[in-house]
C-alpha cells in the first residue's frame, strides 16, 4: 500500500514537467477545453465515487456531509490565504511572486498526497480515481503556475525546477498522510470526504468561472460541451472499475 501511494504521488509530482512540453501561445489555444473536461470530471467522480463511498463507510449521513462542507471551508481558507491559483492562464488578476507560487503549490501539493494517501486506504480502486483527478487538476494548474513564473522574470529551466521541487512535496503528503491515518484508521473516510469538498471547491469556485470568462460564443459552447461530456466519460469510467 505504501509502494503504490509512493508510485501514484510520484506521477503526479512529474505532471509539473509540464513547462518541457508547450510554453506561451500553445499554452492558451486549448487549455480552457482541458479546464472544462477537469471541472466535469471532478465533479462527477466526488458525487459518484468519492462521496457515495466513504458514506458507506459512516455511521451518519448528516454528520459525514458535515465534512464534505468542511472541506469546502478548508480548501477556501487554504486558497485565501496563499493565493492558490488552478486558474491555468498567464495572467490571474494578480501576479504572484515566485517565492509565494512556490509556498503555494508546496502546501497544495502535499495536500494532494494526503488525499491519494486517505483514498487508497479506503479502497484501492477509489485511490486510482483520486490520483487521476488530481492529476486532471494538476495539468491546467501546473500550466498557470509555469506561465506565471516565466512572466515573473523566471527562466524556462529555472521554473520547471521550481514547480518540480515543490510539486516533489505530494510524495511527503502521502508517506505522512499513510502513516497517521494507518494509526486511526476510522478517520479514512471523513479524510476523503474532505477531499471530496474540496475537489468540488476547486472545480465550483476556481476552474468554472475561468470557463465565463471565455469571449468567443463558439468556444464557450464547445468548452460547454467538453464539460457535459467530461461527466459522461467520468460516470461510464467508474462503471467499467466496478463503483
Amino acid at each position: 500500500m505504501l509502494f503504490t501511494i509512493i508510485l501514484a504521488t510520484f506521477v503526479v509530482s512529474l505532471i509539473s514537467l509540464v513547462g518541457l512540453i508547450l510554453t506561451g501561445n500553445k499554452i492558451k489555444s486549448f487549455i480552457n477545453y482541458f479546464i472544462a473536461f477537469a471541472a466535469g470530471s471532478m465533479i462527477a467522480a466526488a458525487f459518484f465515487d468519492l462521496i457515495p463511498e466513504a458514506l458507506s463507510e459512516v455511521s451518519d449521513l448528516q454528520f459525514g456531509l458535515m465534512f464534505v462542507v468542511l472541506g469546502v471551508g478548508i480548501f477556501f481558507l487554504i486558497e485565501t490565504f496563499i493565493h492558490w491559483h488552478h486558474c491555468g492562464k498567464e495572467v490571474c488578476g494578480k501576479k504572484p511572486a515566485g517565492v509565494l507560487i512556490f509556498t503555494g503549490d508546496f502546501v497544495h501539493n502535499f495536500v494532494d498526497g494526503l488525499l491519494i494517501a486517505s483514498s487508497f486506504m479506503l479502497d484501492y480502486k477509489i485511490g486510482l480515481v483520486t490520483t487521476l483527478l488530481v492529476i486532471i487538476h494538476e495539468i491546467p494548474q501546473e500550466f498557470g503556475d509555469f506561465a506565471v513564473l516565466l512572466h515573473s522574470g523566471y527562466s524556462k529551466w529555472q521554473a520547471i525546477k521550481l514547480n518540480f521541487a515543490s510539486a516533489l512535496s505530494a510524495i511527503a503528503g502521502g508517506i505522512i498522510g499513510y502513516y497517521a491515518l494507518k494509526s486511526v484508521e476510522v478517520v479514512i473516510p471523513y479524510a476523503v470526504l474532505i477531499a471530496a469538498g474540496g475537489f468540488l471547491y476547486i472545480s465550483l469556485s476556481d476552474i468554472i468561472p475561468e470557463l465565463h470568462s471565455t469571449k468567443d460564443r463558439k468556444k464557450r459552447v464547445l468548452e460547454a460541451i467538453v464539460f457535459v461530456f467530461s461527466m459522461i466519460l467520468m460516470k461510464l469510467f467508474l462503471h467499467l472499475l466496478g463503483i
